[in-house]
C-alpha cells in the first residue's frame, strides 16, 4: 500500500506539474490535498484595498525614501519569476521575501532587505490603520511600488501616465515554498 500511494503520487506529479497551481485544475477528480511543488498560495480571506487606498498606498511609497530604481528592480525580480509554460512563480505569493529567492545574488539581497522592511512597514500601518477586514497584502505592495515607481518616472519625464493595478495577490509562507 505505501509503494502504491508513494508510486501514485509520483506519477500525478509527474502528469501534473506542467499544469500549474491546483486552481487550474478542473473537474470533480481534483485532489483535496494541496501538495508543495503546486506552489500554494493562501485563498483571499480579506477585503481589497479600494482606489483611494491604492492612491494613497502609492503616495505613501513614494514618500519611504526608496527610489525609483529600488522599487522597479524589486517589482521585476519579485515578478520575474514567472513561467508561461506552466503558470508557476511570478509576484503572487510573495516568494521574493523568503529564501532561497531572497538570497539570491541577481536580487540584491541588501538593497532587497532594505526594500522589503520599507513595505513591510507600510503595509503593517496601513492593515492596523483599518476597521474592517480590509488589508493590502506584501505581494501586492510590492508590485504597486513598481506601478508608483514606473508611473513617477514618467511624470518626471514629462509625460502623465497611469499603470493599471489591480489588487488580490496573497503572501505564501515559507512552509508553501
Amino acid at each position: 500500500a505505501e509503494f502504491a500511494d508513494a508510486f501514485a503520487r509520483a506519477w500525478f506529479k509527474l502528469t501534473h506539474r506542467d499544469m500549474g497551481p491546483v486552481v487550474r485544475y478542473l473537474g470533480p477528480l481534483v485532489p483535496k490535498e494541496e501538495l508543495i511543488w503546486q506552489d500554494p498560495i493562501p485563498a483571499i480571506d480579506h477585503e481589497l484595498a479600494s482606489e483611494g487606498d491604492i492612491a494613497a498606498l502609492k503616495a505613501k511609497i513614494l514618500a519611504s525614501g526608496l527610489s525609483v530604481s529600488d522599487l522597479v528592480s524589486t517589482a521585476w525580480a519579485s515578478a520575474s519569476t514567472f513561467r508561461g509554460s506552466d503558470k508557476r512563480g511570478g509576484a503572487n505569493g510573495a516568494r521574493i521575501r523568503l529564501s532561497p529567492q531572497k538570497d539570491w545574488e541577481v536580487n540584491q539581497p541588501a538593497k532587497l532587505s532594505t526594500v522589503l522592511a520599507k513595505l513591510e512597514t507600510i503595509q503593517k500601518e496601513f492593515n492596523a490603520a483599518q476597521t474592517g477586514d480590509k488589508k493590502i497584502s506584501l505581494a501586492d505592495l510590492i508590485v504597486l511600488g513598481g506601478v508608483a515607481a514606473v508611473e513617477k518616472a514618467a511624470k518626471d519625464g514629462g509625460h502623465q501616465v497611469t499603470v493599471p493595478f489591480t489588487p488580490g495577490r496573497m503572501d505564501a509562507s515559507q512552509e508553501q515554498t
